[in-house]
């Protein structure tokens, strides 16, 4: 589904070139669920902004499915991203000045679905998530965890099938953690693949597959895992 081909990412400053993706190849299958580790600094979260197409990459290739992301156009790219991928962060990126129910309204509305059909969606998400009760409350009305399933509705509120985790529980206590995780989980038995960058291990130990970094390159990879039948 998600296919990487010598992909290297170079950030420069000045006459300095700072190699955070080193020649990377790999092949996440539909409906995994996999976890990213390694050392802070070592290209986590920029390979997850890569597989996202929130960044581009300096060389190689990136395909999602049969098609090539090279040469794509802003819009082709944003296009790609708000149809295939939904994004958690570790500290929610909610829009404060925004309701729950409009944050999660706004993958839908970047579709230019109707604005009464997108919120009728989007309370169906939060509702999906156990948050149908607080569908009016703005983000500080709410706790990390109560805010971090809003943030999982918006994720999934236009049936991604790549849900991206860039530290989803790094934030919350041991009870909302739990919550999230277990969201997560059952997203992906209801067939999402699951990209989750970690540093728990109580987190990657959940992921049927996990993969660790090292200065950028791929230290160690458990393997592909196909699902088992539904």
């Amino acid at each position: 589904m998600l296919h990487l081909v010598s992909a290297r990412k170079t950030y420069r400053t000045g006459e300095l070139a700072l190699n955070v993706l080193a020649g990377i190849d790999l092949d996440i299958h539909d409906g995994e669920m996999l976890a990213v580790t390694g050392p802070s600094g070592t290209g986590k979260s920029t390979l997850l902004n890569i597989l996202g197409c929130l960044d581009l990459l300096t060389a190689g290739e990136y395909w999602v499915d049969d098609l090539s992301t090279a040469g794509l156009g802003a819009r082709a790219l944003a296009n790609l991203r708000n149809q295939t991928f939904g994004f958690v962060f570790q500290f929610f990126g909610l829009i404060t000045e925004y309701t729950a129910v409009e944050n999660v309204m706004l993958p839908l509305v970047y579709r230019s679905l109707p604005l009464r059909l997108a919120r009728q969606q989007a309370e169906a998400a939060l509702a999906r998530v156990g948050m149908d009760g607080s569908t009016e409350k703005y983000p500080y009305q709410l706790s990390g965890g109560q805010q971090q399933r809003v943030a999982v509705a918006r994720a999934v509120v236009g049936a991604p099938r790549v849900i991206l985790a860039d530290e989803p529980t790094g934030s919350l206590d041991a009870v909302a953690r739990r919550e999230v995780l277990g969201l997560l989980d059952e997203l992906h038995g209801n067939g999402h693949t699951i990209i989750i960058v970690t540093h728990s291990s109580e987190v990657s130990e959940r992921c049927p597959r996990q993969l660790r970094l090292v200065d950028g390159h791929i230290l160690e990879d458990s393997g592909h895992v196909p699902r088992a039948p539904r």
